[in-house]
């Protein structure tokens, strides 16, 4: 029988960034239905906001992946000019990439997810259901980012990636919690709403990679032939 939820938030939020801080470690360390009701349903809950952090998320990502691939180069020996001049680029240009990349993603899955929620009868919105997941996203993206550091160092990456992988599940298991408790239906349906548009992407991926390498095949294995050839003497 399914619980019926009140639209008065349970615990007050505080306005503002503290409010702000207070939301993501609830959506992190609360996983349960009633916290994302509470999330979604606060006077906080706006478009903007969630868009905010997940710019916020961007550039934290991209310093990460910037300081990895840094530290990385580093241990491999590349000390070249043309090597500080990428580690350079990177660390700059990633978080600002991210920063766009990042938001665009988290309206893209959000609309995805709420457009097959709304197939199955949920009774949520974009605007209900992209504030939960992006007070996910942040925190999340902060610990993985911290991984992929670590993952960074040889010998304790192979470790870390157990971690990462945990993550992501956790990741996937809350953003469920949170597609179910915006739609107030099933959890068959929540989970439906999630993994389905994931798959699909998925194989829509894997099937532009198929058509662009049989598209390229003939061309990257004449390249390789030319090469090949050259090396002979």
């Amino acid at each position: 029988m399914e619980q019926m939820p009140s639209n008065t938030p349970v615990t007050e939020s505080k306005p503002g960034p503290a409010g702000w801080v207070q939301t993501w470690i609830m959506a992190v360390t609360k996983p349960n239905e009633q916290t994302f009701i509470e999330i979604s349903e606060s006077p906080d809950a706006k478009v903007q906001t969630a868009l905010i952090w997940a710019v916020i998320a961007g550039l934290i990502s991209g310093i990460m992946l910037g300081i990895g691939f840094a530290i990385q180069s580093l241990i491999q020996g590349g000390g070249s000019s043309n090597d500080m001049g990428t580690i350079a680029l990177l660390i700059c240009g990633m978080p600002i990439a991210m920063a766009i990349i990042n938001p665009i993603g988290l309206s893209f899955s959000t609309a995805l997810f709420q457009w097959v929620a709304k197939l199955f009868g949920g009774v949520g919105s974009f605007e209900k259901l992209i504030y939960p997941l992006s007070a996910i996203t942040l925190p999340i993206t902060i610990v993985s980012g911290i991984f992929s550091l670590l993952s960074s160092i040889p010998i304790v990456g192979v470790c870390i990636s157990f971690f990462s992988f945990a993550i992501s599940i956790y990741a996937t298991a809350l953003n469920i919690m949170a597609v179910k408790a915006v739609n107030r239906f099933d959890w068959g349906k929540a989970i439906g709403s999630v993994l389905i548009p994931a798959f699909a992407i998925g194989i829509f991926c894997g099937c532009v990679v198929f058509i662009g390498l049989m598209i390229l095949g003939p061309a990257i294995a004449n390249t390789f032939n030319q090469i090949n050839q050259g090396l002979v003497p």
